[in-house]
């Protein structure tokens, strides 16, 4: 197991593992909870893990309940919370009784905006079930849910307790969700991290055939990657920006197709956009972008605009939470390992790039 300490007040630890879920009650324990925890899921995680978890906080002597929340996106809703919020009175949660996170993005986030704001704030504990989730969304205190159609339009910085990620839950996915989850991990590697791209390169393989150790060394790589940035900035108001490489268009994907396109998908094809935009600006050399965008074929990821309209993706992008002064922030790469953002992105050349995509 790998231990990675995130030193925002009061801090917090990502405990990563194989068949760390077992040990949920004695975290707890030790972070000096007892007595209850809620535990928000959605009927498929809950089927695979959520009684497993009940007996590893019952074993450690708490009284748990399982909420649940449908599958899919459009249920991270303001909906969603309040009738969250009735199921936590009717179960008497109080102020101390943490709330547990378990399942893939969605879940963190909504179960996250519902802890930060149900009595004014009771604990968080995420216990992410999709490499998406335990590379990048469990980490960093993002919280939120959609709003009117625009992804994360709602929401707060609230830090977690702690993070338990079980790589043994990684087993129970979809291919397709492996793939998603490594679209982040591509772009850890591009923002921070040259040495781990090469990595990436010789054992994707690995990966995709989700071997335990590669799997446990990568996910602990990406979230040491975003501590570092996180504690750096963890508002969101400079350094921290980095982290949304390829999110932009990704984000506009996501929602022009209502989520019909995975999130990791998305952000692979927005990588591939931001990749085009700064070649074409002379600050990318052709050949990185032409490795970015093999490693990304290898690993299963999009690197094009699938059919649809390109003036869409730029107006939703326009309603980017980055966009400042009317002004579109891209990250943008420019080397392997090195990003910046500009606000001194022409739009004819992001249109001339996302056309150039399809």
């Amino acid at each position: 197991m790998q231990k990675i300490r995130v030193k925002l007040a009061p801090g917090y630890n990502i405990h990563i593992g194989v068949g760390i879920l077992a040990d949920t009650g004695q975290v707890l324990k030790e972070l000096g909870f007892k007595d209850k925890a809620v535990i928000i899921t959605d009927p498929s995680v809950g089927r695979l893990y959520g009684d497993s978890l009940r007996q590893a906080l019952g074993s450690r002597g708490f009284k748990s309940v399982i909420l649940e929340v449908p599958v899919g996106e459009e249920n991270k809703s303001l909906v969603s919370a309040m009738r969250l919020y009735a199921e936590l009175t009717d179960f008497g949660a109080e102020r101390l009784t943490p709330v547990l996170a378990l399942g893939g993005g969605v879940i963190g986030d909504l179960a996250g905006f519902v802890a930060a704001t149900y009595m004014r704030g009771v604990p968080l504990i995420q216990i992410p079930t999709t490499l998406l989730a335990q590379v990048d969304s469990s980490i960093g205190g993002k919280v939120a849910v959609n709003h009117h159609r625009l992804k994360n339009k709602i929401g707060a910085f609230y830090q977690p307790r702690a993070v338990i990620a079980d790589i043994e839950t990684l087993s129970s996915l979809p291919q397709s969700e492996i793939i998603s989850g490594l679209g982040e991990v591509v772009k850890y590697a591009v923002i921070k991290d040259a040495a781990f791209f090469t990595e990436l390169e010789a054992t994707i393989e690995k990966l995709l055939a989700r071997d335990k150790l590669a799997m446990e060394s990568t996910v602990a790589r990406c979230a040491a990657i975003k501590a570092a940035v996180v504690e750096k900035d963890e508002k969101d108001l400079g350094l921290r920006n980095i982290l949304n490489f390829g999110h932009t268009v990704g984000h506009a994907l996501e929602t022009i197709s209502n989520y019909g396109i995975a999130h990791g998908q998305a952000v692979a094809i927005g990588i591939m956009a931001a990749a085009g935009i700064a070649q074409e600006m002379g600050v990318f050399q052709f050949r990185d972008l032409i490795r970015m965008r093999k490693l990304l074929k290898n690993t299963g990821l999009m690197t094009s605009l699938p059919p649809v309209d390109v003036k869409k993706v730029l107006e939703l992008m326009k309603h980017d939470k980055k966009v400042q002064g009317g002004k579109i922030r891209f990250v943008l790469p420019r080397a392997i390992g090195e990003v910046f953002l500009t606000e001194e992105v022409n739009i004819a050349l992001v249109e001339k790039a996302l056309a150039g995509q399809k």
